[in-house]
């Protein structure tokens, strides 16, 4: 079977699924912006595709989005009709559409199944536009029509896919009915022999500090310190938090910039807006307690979730971190926000608790009284990585369906219509 996986920043999604299929003895080849030079990675081939217009001047704001995944999407196309005048012709076609890139490959190669990574579909109401009102209110006319276009790209796709993969029921819930049906639900897959816990386990927060089980330890993790995460609900806790828990230490990991909600005013960061609005309620030797330690290697991640004690996970109704599943998988006692995506994995009083997304309150009432329940905890904790097991686990449940999905659009026939 030739395969051709299309992804800005490949491996992403596809980082299991591209070297088992190599490793099978499939041809795969990828498509990236990722790459300046061809490379091989775990038996894949991965070549680069350069953006060489420029984005219009003088376009509606509204289809600025637009006009930036035809870019995409025209840059790909091109990078694929060179690999089809060197004889390379694709089976199947796996693709993030998100960017636009697989936009024309169905007019490059018309016979081939395509297998569409389907993330989300833009919600005007019950997602995550809006859900926020300090930093968004509740969505005008316009705002639902800028959300409509957005969605165009997806509109776009739908034709041109035979097959869809979505990673949690919420995600793919978010699409139109008509589409679910080719929709089929399977997770990228958690390596849970790895991300386990370990009661021996050392974190290197600094050279003066290493924490152990041993130690009071909150987690809190984001990509990037936004409020898409909740990220300013965390940290206006802070001030009750430490003053409640004086051998609590907080670590929190994350960047300066923003991946999903809007971006800070210019000049600013979220992380530093929010620091500035608490700093001044906590005595600096409790700050000394808070520890920002950046984006981390895997591994010494993998040790902090090892060494916490409660991990804090808050989000807007939107895709569900890798981290949250991880930290599971490592048996850490989970305190999440109370939205649609959290309900698909955290059982209350089960798995982990939930409590609501705005309540600051309540978030420290309730890591008040896990610090002060072993047993709660270590139920709780057990009860998540068994779960993520059961339903997540990479190389039992997840990458054997993936292989699946993979052979089903082997064999179906080629329904997708170009633009």
């Amino acid at each position: 079977m030739k395969i051709l996986f299309i992804h800005q920043n490949f491996p992403g999604q596809f980082k299991n699924l591209a070297p088992a299929l190599a490793k099978q003895g499939h041809t795969c080849v990828a498509l990236t912006l990722r790459v300046k030079e061809p490379t091989k990675w775990n038996g894949v081939q991965v070549l680069p595709y350069a953006i060489k217009r420029n984005q219009g001047g003088g376009i509606h704001p509204w289809v600025t989005d637009l006009d930036t995944k035809v870019i995409r999407g025209e840059a790909c196309m091109n990078a694929a009709l060179e690999l089809k005048a060197k004889g390379f012709t694709p089976d199947v076609i796996v693709a993030h559409p998100g960017w636009g890139e697989s936009m024309f490959l169905r007019d490059v190669w018309p016979e081939a199944r395509i297998g569409l990574f389907y993330e989300l579909f833009y919600q005007s109401e019950d997602g995550d536009n809006g859900f926020d009102p300090e930093f968004s209110s509740k969505p005008s006319i316009q705002d639902r029509v800028r959300l409509r276009l957005k969605n165009l790209n997806n509109e776009l796709h739908f034709p041109l896919g035979d097959m869809g993969l979505s990673p949690t029921e919420y995600q793919a819930s978010t699409f139109p009915q008509k589409y679910r049906d080719r929709i089929s639900v399977i997770h990228d897959g958690i390596d849970t022999k790895h991300a386990v816990p370990k009661p021996d386990v050392e974190f290197k927060v600094s050279d003066d500090l290493t924490l152990t089980r041993e130690d009071e330890v909150i987690t809190f993790v984001n990509r990037n310190l936004e409020p898409h995460r909740g990220y300013h609900i965390f940290m206006r806790a802070l001030p009750k938090l430490l003053k409640t828990r004086p051998n609590a230490q907080v670590v929190i990991v994350g960047g300066d910039s923003n991946s999903y909600g809007a971006a800070a005013p210019k000049g600013k960061t979220w992380k530093q807006i929010f620091i500035d609005e608490v700093r001044g309620q906590i005595p600096t030797p409790n700050w000394n307690r808070v520890h920002f330690v950046g984006h981390l290697p895997y591994e010494n991640f993998m040790q902090m979730l090892q060494v916490s004690r409660v991990h804090v996970y808050l989000t807007y109704p939107f895709v569900l971190s890798w981290s949250l599943l991880e930290s599971m998988s490592c048996g850490a006692c989970i305190l999440a926000s109370d939205t649609a995506p959290l309900r698909e994995v955290i059982n209350p009083d089960e798995t982990g608790r939930l409590v609501d997304f705005f309540d600051g309150a309540g978030l420290v009432e309730q890591l008040n009284d896990l610090l002060d329940s072993p047993e709660t905890r270590a139920r709780l904790g057990a009860n998540a990585r068994k779960l993520v097991q059961d339903r997540y686990d990479l190389e039992t449940v997840c990458l054997p369906k993936q292989l699946d999905w993979i052979q089903q659009l082997y064999n179906a026939k080629a329904g997708g219509t170009a633009l």
